[in-house]
């Protein structure tokens, strides 16, 4: 993963564009890893099935990549582990055999570093300097002293000079120069939840570690005195929620993060949420269920689950990024309107989007947003404050902090009256409910629109959300090519879905709900929402993401 990365962020630095995606078994003792990482001149938005470069570090990753491989494609393998052939292969690759355990051997290096001989032969492969590696290497092991950055310097040189030597006449791979020599940031999409989080005012996390959400916790962690936050890491998410419940109440802005697994545990914890009124932003990680399921793999399984998640009925906002972007954006906005309304807000993310490295421009960090809040300034408490006021156009009354003169901080999972006191009258039971209930309408008119790309009169028209976004746009660029007309209609805002959406879909010639679960949960909704069946669905549960190349076959084979 980490040498994957460095190739990624070699090529960012001087204005490619590029993207670098994981894949791992959940086994203790490791198994096939696999790292793949798209290089390319323009704007993309997605990895792709084709493999024009194949690293392998052992035999396996040959094996199980064949079908991905093509007469196009390169091979560069260490013959100690397995002499490859090209008869062994449908379509005829350029077959490598790189010494790559020797070339260590000779710098008396850990075996290890044959990641970095294959980088800095993969440089020479690609027709750049080693030098478009060098920077980034110094950047990766400055932290282990200047002797491990120059044997690590030495040996992706000698991996650069060994293809120069043997194969000077290979240039296959040789990429143009980029489109726009823009510099991007490299980073994964729970790093970007991260900073969104913080531009959003969060003070206070509690995360259990959970597959995918771990690289937020990592980046809390690292950053905690710079950020001005509080990390905490619980015992379980059990207690993580109700420490970041006790930390709202007081006054910060909270979140927890998890998967699946982990937000069984918590839903208790979010009802409690809903009947006190107390901010708080889960993000929640999907990946394949039930149960633990395949916890390294991706999957958006979790929708209807966190829409009706715990017992009674309470507003809640369910967001979805479908890129990095969104991930810093919506975050921030996910902070600001828990405290607008009081409600838990969550944010569907899933493996694939929070592992992946993505890229982010310089600048993203200025789409800071004006916070709002529902505090009752201390001036303007009077003696009669009420915590949970009835009288209220959209179900909001203002809240007071703990030590405000006059204010109230009674909170338990009681249903309560206007001061907060326990009561199980009726008349007041209903006007709580109501006064709760009343959030909802105003919530639906600051729902944020969906996203539509592509073409008017389209010839398909693709619905999804969250991390299908950047696949559909891939998608749509492809079929262009094939003189195929094509739209998405991406809901970066799941629940509640916003009021007139029915229109979207009057006009649309054939329409495809696109998702990564078995049951089809965003037409679901749709359908219950506004009473418009999307017949046509494309699902995909097998623990891997859906590819560019996967949906436009589908279109050419159903025309």
């Amino acid at each position: 993963m980490a040498a994957g990365t460095m190739l990624a962020k070699a090529f960012s630095r001087t204005g490619y564009r590029t993207i670098a995606i994981n894949e791992y078994p959940s086994l203790i003792r490791g198994g096939h890893n696999f790292v793949d990482v798209r290089i390319a001149t323009k704007e993309i938005f997605s990895p792709k099935k084709h493999i024009d470069l194949l690293v392998a570090l052992h035999k396996q990753a040959v094996e199980l990549h064949k079908e991905d491989i093509s007469s196009k494609s390169v091979v560069l393998f260490d013959p100690k582990d397995y002499e490859w052939k090209k008869e062994e292969f449908t379509d005829s690759p350029t077959l490598i055999p790189i010494p790559l355990a020797d070339i260590v051997k000779k710098f008396g290096g850990n075996p290890i570093v044959r990641n970095t001989v294959a980088l800095g032969a993969s440089m020479a492969l690609l027709g750049k300097d080693l030098s478009f590696l060098s920077v980034v290497i110094k950047d990766q092991f400055f932290k282990k002293g200047q002797a491990v950055v120059d044997e690590n310097t030495e040996i992706a040189q000698a991996g650069f000079d060994f293809i120069k030597e043997m194969y000077p006449s290979i240039q296959s791979l040789y990429i143009d120069e980029p489109e726009q020599k823009n510099p991007h940031l490299v980073m994964n999409a729970s790093e970007a939840v991260g900073l969104g989080a913080v531009a959003g005012g969060m003070k206070f996390a509690a995360i259990y570690p959970m597959t995918p959400i771990n690289g937020l916790i990592q980046l809390f962690a690292d950053h905690e005195k710079e950020f001005d936050i509080i990390y905490k890491q619980p015992e379980d998410e059990i207690a993580g929620i109700n420490m970041a419940i006790g930390a709202s109440l007081a006054g910060a802005r909270s979140m927890v993060a998890t998967s699946g697994g982990g937000f069984a545990l918590m839903v208790e914890a979010v009802s409690m949420t809903g009947i006190m009124e107390v901010p708080l932003v889960v993000d929640l990680g999907m990946r394949p269920g039930p149960a633990t399921g395949m916890p390294t793999w991706t999957e958006q399984g979790e929708l209807q689950m966190v829409i009706r998640a715990g017992h009674g009925d309470f507003s809640r906002i369910v967001l979805a990024p479908g890129d990095i972007d969104e991930c810093f954006t919506l975050t921030q906005q996910a902070f600001h309107l828990a405290d607008q309304f009081q409600i838990p807000v969550f944010l569907l993310t899933d493996k694939y989007l929070n592992e992946t490295q993505w890229q982010i421009s310089q600048n993203f960090l200025e789409k800071v947003q004006e916070m709002k809040t529902s505090l009752v300034e201390a001036s303007k408490i009077s003696s009669d404050f009420k915590r949970y006021n009835l009288q209220t156009d959209d179900g909001v009354s203002k809240r007071s902090l703990p030590g405000m003169k006059n204010g109230q901080y009674l909170a338990n999972s009681y249903e309560h009256d206007e001061f907060g006191w326990t009561t199980e009258d009726a008349i007041a039971r209903k006007a709580m409910v109501d006064k709760r209930a009343k959030k909802l309408q105003k919530i639906q008119q600051e729902a944020l629109s969906p996203v539509i790309l592509g073409e008017e009169n389209a010839d398909i028209t693709f619905v999804s959300f969250g991390s299908l976004k950047g696949v559909i746009r891939e998608s749509l660029m492809m079929l262009q090519q094939k003189q195929i007309k094509g739209k998405l209609i991406h809901f970066p805002w799941v629940y509640p879905l916003p009021n007139g959406i029915e229109t979207l879909f009057e006009k649309e010639k054939r329409i495809v709900c696109v998702e990564q679960n078995s049951t089809g949960q965003l037409a679901q909704l749709i359908h219950a929402t506004t009473g418009r069946e999307i017949k046509e669905l494309w699902l995909k549960y097998d623990g891997r993401q859906w590819k560019p190349e996967e949906i436009v076959e589908k279109v050419m084979s159903s025309k």
